[in-house]
């Protein structure tokens, strides 16, 4: 007499073997995507008055260089839903081994070109955003973002990603 556990066991090792070989198998490890976009903050919350520096990476995983970059930033849906709460990006930065350099473009589109392409190959860039909360905002919300890139490498092929979701900031009353 057959037990029902070995049956299945059965079963579960002929599925796989027939996955394998048609190639439908779950890899082992994934490639990692051309160009990535990561966002970090400098603190999870502030009060009306205060700021936020929001730093935004791209990294290039690919073997050729980044020679552009274009980027949007735009708010959160939950954030466009609080008229009250109030904000502005007043400064941009571009970090390089020298030191900080300003960039400018610190609106809803043209971000990439503060990169300062051309990103080398395993190389990143970041560039830090102010955003500054308006002393007079609501409070007790919170402030994100979203954006899209595209990106485009020395050897003509490109990549486009998105949305890319920044930390929320709490705004809290003072």
């Amino acid at each position: 007499m057959r037990s029902p556990l070995m049956r299945r066991l059965g079963l579960s090792t002929v599925l796989a073997v027939v996955l394998a070989v048609f190639g439908l198998a779950p890899s082992a490890s994934a490639d990692p995507a051309p160009a990535e976009l990561t966002f970090a903050t400098d603190t999870a919350t502030t009060t009306p008055g205060g700021t936020v520096n929001l730093s935004m990476t791209i990294t290039n995983n690919k073997t050729y260089d980044i020679w552009f970059v274009y980027q949007t930033i735009d708010p959160t849906w939950l954030t466009t839903q609080r008229p009250d709460l109030t904000y502005s990006f007043t400064g941009c930065a571009l970090a390089t081994a020298a030191g900080s350099t300003p960039c400018s473009g610190t609106g809803p589109a043209d971000l990439g070109a503060n990169y300062g392409t051309t990103v080398p190959p395993g190389q990143s860039r970041t560039v830090t955003l102010t955003l500054q909360i308006a002393a007079d905002s609501g409070c007790n919300g919170n402030v994100g973002f979203y954006s899209y890139f595209y990106a485009e490498f020395s050897d003509s092929t490109s990549i486009s990603g998105g949305p890319v979701y920044t930390p929320e900031t709490r705004v809290l009353c003072a």
